[in-house]
């Protein structure tokens, strides 16, 4: 294998502070390819491990990797306020299908300070009916924050689940705007 190819089966990782705690961001060659809230050492290892095990090769430290410099920088930026879109090559090798298919649509179509709801979804991607499909999409994400599943809300107007905690949710929602500031 050429050291081309080598470069392209890496995988790097670093974790960034925010204001919903700890983001544990990974990349490839292809892209950003994992984001996980709540990056205690615990939580860490155990998503380096599964991570290993999909990708076929141990991800390596290297927050100063030019692979991870855009991602670290926006995701910054998005938390002090001052990007609204994510503008990065992403690896969506994590995901596929239906889940897949909701996730990209979710991507370009939801913009930042705007929510849709499950079932809309599911129509968006020409399947209605498909609500709790797109819930079990949504919780299968590997890509949060970047790729917005606190975006998606039930139709009732009720927050819905959300895999880094309603809390996480309701914060990220309120920094775009959606949601009033909590008063503690």
């Amino acid at each position: 294998m050429s050291s081309h190819g080598q470069n392209e089966q890496q995988v790097v990782w670093a974790v960034v502070g925010t204001d919903i705690g700890p983001l544990l961001l990974a990349a490839t060659g292809k892209g950003l390819v994992n984001v996980v809230f709540h990056a205690t050492d615990a939580v860490r290892d155990t998503a380096l491990g599964r991570l290993a095990d999909r990708l076929g090769t141990d991800p390596v430290e290297a927050p100063g990797s030019p692979l991870l410099a855009e991602a670290i920088g926006q995701v910054e930026a998005y938390f002090a306020g001052d990007r609204r879109d994510f503008e990065l090559p992403l690896d969506w090798s994590l995901i596929s299908g239906f889940n897949r298919q909701v996730l990209r649509e979710l991507a370009t179509g939801v913009p930042y300070g705007a929510v849709v709801g499950y079932g809309d979804l599911a129509k968006r991607v020409g399947q209605p009916g498909a609500a709790q499909a797109v819930g079990t999409a949504m919780g299968a994400n590997p890509l949060p924050v970047v790729v917005p599943c606190h975006r998606v809300v039930e139709s009732d107007g009720g927050i819905g689940g959300f895999g880094g905690g309603l809390e996480t949710k309701r914060r990220l929602l309120a920094l775009e705007g959606v949601l009033p500031e909590p008063l503690f």
